[in-house]
């Protein structure tokens, strides 16, 4: 039975109170008639329908029944019928001719009531003339005025109105359709040209209602279609396609109600503040987060299918009216194919359905022709038609697997034709593994893509270390990728190193099974399997290794090596690992990661080209760079005894960890300072990508907690610290400092900062500074504490793994526990992973030496009690 609200507007309810009491009563009656399964578009077309009777009434009300060319009209989407229970209620008041003092007087009062009633109301008071002039110089009231719907009043006025709207002379259709398809580029682009943004905008996102509210004035303008209804019977819509647009509108406007209903202001974003309550209210409840994700992996799908259709019907569009009675070059490709004008086309009506391996000769044909900048409607509408009636997976199909991997190694692929395969459905058509990850979502700040669009991204990033310009920013796979001599093996790896995720279990072991699978049965050696098996399963080790591990510790590199155990394995690993930081978040890469990135390759090669078997002498390392500093010390004149005095007071460590120009300008500025007093440099220069800020000071406990809370609280964020101290008991602390950007800090803050670092130091008893508020969307997510201790090999020292969400003074709570309970800092590698810090630490007993069981219980518990006061839930 179709939904009627049993709230209804009585006559003698004109005041305020009582309108306001009743349209409150309306939106609670839709709110528990939503959350009882009533159909959406059953709610929406009611609630435009009680807002005419209001208004209406309100009408009839204050007597403008009265002026005879007076007209109240409901435009945008009120006058389409589609109300949610946040929407604009645009209305125009219309006029023959400007209207008198008293009316003017009246239509506020009007207009002031409804806003006094909380009605977001959007209003313009216009004469006929005015609206056409108005009109024609902007499109946004042009377009509104296309779906104007009369409420009451004068009906000639409106119909007046309509018939100069509907003129030629008024937005001709070959002037309203590229102005609209230009509006929604501009749009697009505004949401980086993707469906799969964090917080997607369920109205303006690609692939959202205004996709196919463009549709529909498109059709409206050219064909006088009013609705999907009217495009299927004229034929520019098919039966099946006029279902799927209904079918996608509906659940996006059942997403827009469901979150609507949990809002106190207008707004289309789906927050991370909002995903869970309103996949709740539509019913997606699972454990954990499941339930989200599988409520944007929905939302996603849709979004998709809705950008397909919107693409392949505003060509379809195009030719009728801007290309009509055009007639475009066609040149024949094969016997299959042929581009007319700058599309591609079957030349046979259903030649997928009866050959479906030739869907994959199309897109080599898209790789092999840089002039081909699409398929054409037609051919688009077979491509749906046989991909939906497909009865087994593509790579079932002995040629069907020769023509992918002929694709695969094709030097055009990776920018021309994946991802055209992927928006039109042909890669999940293809791997049964791919179908699953299509808007596949994860519930963090990390992610920004979903994992079918962030595997695409990597491919394109791949492509983008062949180009010479992006060398200043990719050096390294801009050097190696053009010399990698199998790069489908590296290519079939990215398409497969997150295939496994959302299917429980570790991803990387699933997808390294598949890929060796994928790679036996299209032909590959099992050698080359092997290779492309193990890149999936350790695609993730050379980005850990670099952030969370000691890599100046000549162990951590012999190890790496040993799992890396060829030059080629480890020039493929270092190009998957860079295209997918940035393909996960574009803000993730910097010179930091850079530099990283850089020391680990560079340090591997050399011990895989010296031989694991020949390890680095540690003794030999620090003679090179104590030879080295001196050599730089003499050159300002400092003599090799006062040298030598200095050097006395630091432990060998200090010249194994730190270059010899640290070495060196370290020394420069202690040999020329009074040691009574703190000191802190401050690097001109971005040093391993960030900027290095050196602490010498007498040494106290809570000296890493202090300086760890000052700079958290300048919003600069530490991302390396070697923490030693002298024979004599000052500390000689480096810390690796970015700035919010990830970049490093401008010289500007250099002086001041270091003042403000002095004077922290200075300080008998310095406090913790006030921690900065937590971040907005770091509010919705719970990251559970987790603290591991990882034996070493030498057993001198213990390593500390945190992991826990990444609110401010994190580390200054930790800093704080280690000198309670006097435990020794010697490093820390600090990683955030969106609202994740997955931190390392290097730590020694009271005693020295690495810590005893009791005493990891006492970290663990200390911690766990400062973090959870942290905790802003």
């Amino acid at each position: 039975m179709p939904y009627q609200s049993p709230v209804s507007l009585q006559d003698d309810q004109i005041c305020p109170a009582e309108l306001k009491s009743q349209l409150e009563q309306f939106s609670l009656h839709q709110k528990e008639a939503f959350l009882a399964h009533q159909p959406v578009e059953e709610l929406v077309l009611a609630r435009s329908d009680y807002m005419d009777s209001v208004l209406s009434r309100l009408w009839t009300y204050f007597n403008f029944e009265q002026e005879s060319s007076l007209s109240l009209i409901a435009v945008g989407g009120y006058g389409r019928a589609e109300l949610h229970p946040l929407s604009d209620i645009d209305i125009l008041i219309l006029s023959q001719n400007t209207i008198s003092d008293d009316i003017c007087a009246k239509v506020s009062q009007f207009i002031t009531l409804l806003w006094d009633l909380r009605l977001e109301v959007g209003h313009s008071v216009r004469t006929i003339n005015e609206c056409i002039q108005v009109g024609q110089d902007d499109l946004t009231v042009a377009t509104n005025l296309q779906e104007a719907r009369f409420l009451s009043g004068s009906e000639a006025t409106y119909d007046d109105l309509m018939e100069q709207i509907s003129a030629p002379t008024f937005w001709p259709s070959e002037v309203f359709y590229p102005a609209k398809l230009q509006e929604q580029r501009e749009r697009h682009s505004r949401y980086h040209d993707t469906t799969y943004n964090l917080e997607p905008d369920i109205k303006s996102s690609p692939g959202g209602l205004r996709d196919i509210h463009t549709l529909s004035w498109v059709a409206r303008r050219h064909f006088g279609a009013t609705s999907l209804r009217e495009m299927s019977y004229a034929g520019f819509l098919t039966d099946a396609e006029y279902r799927e647009l209904v079918e996608c509108q509906n659940f996006l406007w059942r997403v827009r109600f469901a979150l609507h209903i949990e809002l106190n202001r207008y707004d289309n974003r789906l927050t991370f503040g909002h995903q869970a309550s309103v996949a709740e209210n539509l019913g997606f409840i699972a454990e954990g987060n499941r339930g989200i994700e599988m409520m944007m992996k929905e939302f996603y799908r849709t979004l998709r299918r809705v950008a397909e259709l919107n693409t392949m019907l505003l060509k379809l569009f195009d030719q009728a009216i801007t290309n009509k009675g055009k007639k475009l070059e066609i040149e024949v490709l094969s016997a299959d194919f042929q581009r007319r004008g700058t599309l591609i086309e079957a030349r046979k009506p259903a030649l997928f359905q009866a050959r479906p391996e030739t869907i994959l000769d199309m897109f080599f044909h898209i790789a092999n022709d840089s002039s081909i900048e699409g398929v054409s409607p037609p051919t688009l509408r077979q491509l749906r038609t046989a991909r939906r009636r497909l009865n087994r997976f593509l790579h079932t199909i002995p040629a069907a697997r020769e023509k992918f991997m002929d694709l695969v190694s094709h030097p055009n692929s990776l920018h021309r034709a994946f991802g055209l395969m992927h928006r039109l459905g042909v890669l999940a058509a293809y791997l049964p593994q791919w179908s699953q990850i299509v808007g596949q979502m994860q519930f963090d700040l990390f992610h920004v893509y979903t994992v079918d669009e962030h595997s695409m991204r990597v491919l394109k990033q791949l492509h983008s270390f062949s180009d010479s310009d992006n060398h200043a920013i990719h050096p390294i796979c801009c050097d190696v990728y053009p010399r990698i001599q199998k790069k489908n093996l590296l290519i079939i790896a990215a398409i497969f190193h997150d295939i496994g995720k959302g299917r429980g279990g570790d991803h990387s072991e699933i997808g390294a099974v598949e890929a060796y699978d994928f790679c036996i049965e299209h032909g590959l050696s099992k050698p080359e399997a092997k290779m492309v098996s193990w890149l999936v399963q350790n695609h993730l080790l050379m980005s850990v290794t670099a952030q969370r591990r000691d890599i100046y510790d000549p162990d951590v590199i012999t190890e790496f090596a040993k799992k890396v155990r060829d030059e080629e394995y480890l020039e493929n690993l270092v190009c998957l690992t860079v295209a997918d930081i940035c393909a996960t978040n574009p803000e993730l890469w910097n010179s930091w990661k850079r530099t990283l990135l850089a020391e680990l390759f560079y340090s591997t090669q050399r011990a895989l080209r010296r031989g694991l078997e020949n390890p680095v002498d540690v003794r030999d390392r620090i003679r090179h760079n104590q030879h080295m500093a001196a050599a730089m010390l003499r050159k300002e004149n400092f003599t090799p005894r006062e040298i030598e005095v200095l050097w006395q007071r630091f432990k060998a460590d200090y010249f194994l960890r730190h270059t010899a120009k640290q070495i060196a300008w370290h020394g420069e500025h202690l040999l020329k300072h009074d040691h009574k007093q703190p000191l802190v440099l401050i690097s001109k220069n971005a040093s391993r990508g960030g900027t290095e800020v050196f602490i010498y000071a007498k040494d106290k406990a809570s000296l890493f907690a202090t300086m760890a809370a000052e700079l958290d609280r300048r919003n600069l964020s530490i991302h390396d610290a070697q923490i030693m101290t002298s024979k004599d008991g000052y500390a000689l602390d480096t810390f690796m400092v970015l700035d919010h950007n990830g970049e490093p800090i401008d010289d500007d803050r250099h002086q001041i900062l270091q003042q403000q670092l002095c004077t922290i130091l200075q300080t008998a008893k310095p406090k913790i500074a006030n921690l900065r508020r937590t971040p907005r969307q770091l509010l919705h997510f719970n990251v559970k504490t987790r603290i591991d201790f990882i034996p070493t090999k030498t057993g001198k020292r213990s390593l500390m793994e945190l992991v826990a969400l990444d609110t401010p003074g994190l580390l200054a709570r930790v800093g704080s526990a280690f000198a309670e309970l006097d435990i020794h800092l010697h490093g820390a590698k600090i990683t955030t992973i969106g609202e994740r810090a997955e931190d390392l630490f290097i730590l020694t007993s009271p005693a020295g030496g690495r810590l005893e069981e009791e005493e990891e219980q006492a970290i663990r518990a200390l911690l766990m009690t400062k973090i959870a006061q942290l905790s802003p839930h």
